[in-house]
């Protein structure tokens, strides 16, 4: 699965991982994170993400 990184501040969103603290769970691609999600680390929202191959 695809991974996003975080233009604001680099955190990677791996969909193998999901977002536990946000209550996402493993195996939750990007596209179907709620469209109010978050970065954890800078509170920015889905749209400053882009792809990774990290």
């Amino acid at each position: 699965m695809q991974k996003y990184r975080c233009t604001v501040c680099g955190w990677v969103y791996d969909p193998e991982v999901g977002d536990p603290e946000h209550n996402i769970a493993a195996g939750t691609p990007f596209e179907e994170l709620p469209d109010d999600w978050t970065c954890p680390l800078c509170s920015v929202g889905k749209e400053d993400f882009e792809p990774c191959d990290e």
